[in-house]
């Protein structure tokens, strides 16, 4: 009988969420984040030092040989949830998530220095690739790199490109640096995770595998970021609701808190309920990722799903429920609701893990 796995927090990784969230909260608050975006330079690079290095959120999932943590994606989670509520802008998804899922798969020893923090790197596929799709083609591996791959996310500031290509002898994975490719920013709905296309024109790098070996790497690291992004949105919506509230109880109309109003009280409990169970699906898809289940697959499409859209669903009520200062550019509800909409496309939009998720399962139309 397969083990029910525990979807509670563990002290260690309470002790992890509290000092992310103070970090964060000295490093990024929203005020910081909204002057970041305003600027050619989207991430911070002292904060990412130190998450980095004071912290070591860029090497929980890395074994310790390679100078890791030795802890695993439940932790990585954690780290996922609490950039989610602050919206900071970080290479976290690109470099901690994606390209180090595709580096574990292949045991490489490029972890390290991802893990120390001293390089970043990304997957140069689309953002927009769910799990199940076929592996991407539009780069060709003849000899040399050539071709191009719209919306990449964190590029921009990636020392090492891990790039799937196509070649005469089938699928490749190599890692590139990014001075071998034109790395193009491009306009996208969230500014604190901004998008690139990348184009190579008789790029070099080193092989990193081929055939199979490359296709179950980048299916890997796709599965774990549409995992990670889960709880991602799960800690974003979170927030929503956190705020909302605050801001309610504190908003005066007819001489009453506006969050004593009954209607409002019923649209904030729907938000509280989807946020529960987001939380549940969002664990387990970690538990599941972190021991490698055989129910990964199920726990990923499922969590992916539901999340982004208990996300998008409390990020439109935090903007609504704000009334007229939720509108403002000052305010940073805008910029909860970007990203939630930005991540409900990412890796996958619900319907097409929802999709996925029925053969699965056996439940065909």
């Amino acid at each position: 009988m397969t083990a029910v796995p525990d979807l509670l927090y563990s002290a260690d990784e309470d002790a992890l969420r509290s000092g992310v969230r103070d970090l964060l909260a000295e490093r990024s608050p929203h005020p910081a984040v909204l002057a970041r975006i305003e600027t050619d330079t989207p991430y911070d690079p002292d904060l990412w030092h130190a998450l980095a290095a004071q912290i070591g959120v860029t090497g929980l999932a890395v074994p310790e040989p390679y100078g890791g943590a030795g802890a695993s994606w439940h932790e990585t989670a954690v780290v996922a949830e609490e950039l989610g509520r602050s919206v900071a802008p970080t290479p976290f998804l690109g470099s901690a998530v994606l390209a180090t899922a595709a580096l574990l798969a292949l045991d490489h020893r490029l972890l390290g220095t991802l893990a120390a923090g001293e390089t970043t790197a990304t997957l140069v596929i689309p953002l927009s690739m769910p799990p199940d799709a076929r592996f991407p083609d539009t780069v060709r591996a003849d000899g040399a790199l050539t071709g191009s791959v719209t919306s990449v996310a964190d590029a921009l500031t990636a020392d090492v490109l891990l790039v799937p290509a196509v070649g005469g002898g089938g699928p490749t994975l190599s890692a590139v640096a990014r001075e071998q490719a034109a790395v193009t920013r491009v306009v996208s709905l969230d500014a604190t995770r901004p998008l690139a296309d990348v184009a190579f024109d008789g790029a070099s790098g080193e092989l990193l595998a081929s055939g199979p070996e490359a296709e179950r790497a980048v299916a890997a690291a796709v599965a774990a970021g549409a995992a990670m992004l889960a709880s991602e949105q799960l800690g974003l919506a979170e927030q929503c609701l956190e705020s909302t509230v605050a801001y309610l109880e504190d908003r005066h109309q007819f001489g009453r808190p506006v969050g004593s109003f009954q209607a409002l009280k019923h649209r904030l409990a729907d938000v509280w309920v989807s946020i529960t169970q987001a939380r549940a699906a969002a664990r387990y898809a970690a538990a599941c990722l972190s021991s490698g289940a055989p129910d990964t697959p199920v726990a990923v499409a499922v969590a992916a799903s539901y999340c982004a859209e208990t996300a998008v669903h409390a990020a439109e009520e935090c903007l609504q429920l704000h009334g007229g200062i939720g509108f403002t550019w000052e305010h940073p509800a805008h910029l909860y609701l970007k990203r939630a909409k930005a991540d409900a496309l990412a890796l996958g939009a619900p319907h097409r893990h929802r999709a996925a998720l029925g053969p699965l399962v056996d439940l065909t139309l």
